[in-house]
């Protein structure tokens, strides 16, 4: 049903997404998406290019007095630095990150030419378009929300702003563990006729998407491999007033690849940043010498802003699913289509 397209690099003119799917009739505006970008920008651990980015977003297309047309919605996010053109060739690739592999698959000569599209700058355009996501979401009271779980394997606040400073000193990053809780999600999104149509591999799709996310859970995940089905599997009651219900949600809010009704819990690791100011070992990939892999501005840690980027992922796919299930053209036929249902299954 939704369908979105990104573009840029991240020292070029900007960042472009261009989301198509929308229905008609939603309300939205620059002040909200903005709000979503700055939130991408914050956490302890976060780098100087964030100094230098105040990301505000222009919509260019798609809205009439701040409604959509239906038509795709193109945002526009403007670069401060960019200064592609002028930047040094980048020539021992990084442990970690796409520019050995991606040198090697498209056979440039300049690892900058890999650098500058794999990198998270990208993000921008996801937390754009799931801005506009989350606000359809709202329409039909559905809220997402992420917080950190952990952060080098410290999971109090104290803690990890100890390890988040000791990588600093040490010119080193560390990664994290965080979770992303959608709330209000009707049962019904998804299907388990077809894998692909499956909520939790759309889900575990957008997330991995993200730039530096390792690894995926719905609900109590890898805690599901050590336990008996008893202890573990949802019990089910019915009450009047709220319908189907469970006392306990370790399913995460997803069985068989449809929304149950209950809340939505993913989590995700964000792997240490690639980019070290105390450089590992490479090679330089034209005399194919010893060298120290290459340097950047970068991030100490980015596992906050990491999830605040799965938020909105996690917001274009409940979207899409949502859509798929109620109607796509005008948001006051998807809300009556939305409330007959509800009627129906309780």
């Amino acid at each position: 049903m939704l369908n979105y397209l990104t573009a840029g690099e991240s020292h070029g003119k900007g960042i472009v997404a261009i989301l198509e799917g929308l229905p008609a009739g939603l309300k939205l505006d620059t002040a909200y998406v903005n709000k979503e970008l700055i939130r991408r920008q914050k956490g302890f651990g976060r780098g100087k290019r964030m100094q230098i980015e105040h990301d505000t977003a222009e919509i260019v297309s798609g809205l009439k007095n701040n409604l959509t047309l239906g038509s795709p919605v193109t945002f526009l996010i403007r670069n401060k630095d960019c200064s592609i053109e002028k930047l040094h060739k980048v020539i021992a690739a990084r442990p970690g990150h796409a520019d050995l592999a991606g040198l090697l698959k498209y056979g440039f000569r300049d690892i900058r030419e890999v650098l500058e599209r794999a990198s998270a700058r990208s993000t921008v355009a996801t937390v754009a378009v799931g801005s506009a996501c989350r606000k359809l979401l709202s329409e039909f009271g559905i809220t997402i929300s992420s917080k950190v779980l952990s952060v080098a394997g410290e999971n109090t606040p104290a803690g990890i702003k100890a390890k988040i400073s000791e990588a600093i000193l040490k010119k080193d990053t560390v990664g994290g563990v965080f979770q992303v809780t959608a709330v209000n999600v009707p049962v019904g999104l998804g299907s388990y006729v077809q894998g692909p149509r499956r909520l939790d591999s759309r889900l575990a799709a957008a997330l991995i998407a993200i730039p530096g996310i390792k690894s995926f859970e719905v609900g109590l995940g890898s805690g599901f491999a050590v336990s008996f089905g008893s202890e573990v599997h949802d019990a089910i009651y019915y009450r009047k007033n709220k319908g189907y219900v469970r006392n306990t949600n370790n399913a995460g809010g997803i069985e068989g690849g449809i929304s149950n009704g209950e809340d939505i819990i993913l989590r995700a690791c964000m792997k240490p940043i690639s980019t070290l100011m105390k450089p590992l070992d490479s090679v330089n990939i034209h005399t194919k010498n010893f060298a120290k892999a290459a340097t950047e501005r970068t991030d100490t840690c980015v596992v906050e802003a990491a999830g605040v980027v799965a938020e909105s992922a996690c917001a274009f796919v409940l979207a899409d699913a949502l859509l798929e299930k109620f109607g796509t053209d005008s948001l006051q036929d998807i809300k009556k289509s939305y409330k007959d249902y509800l009627k129906r299954i309780r």
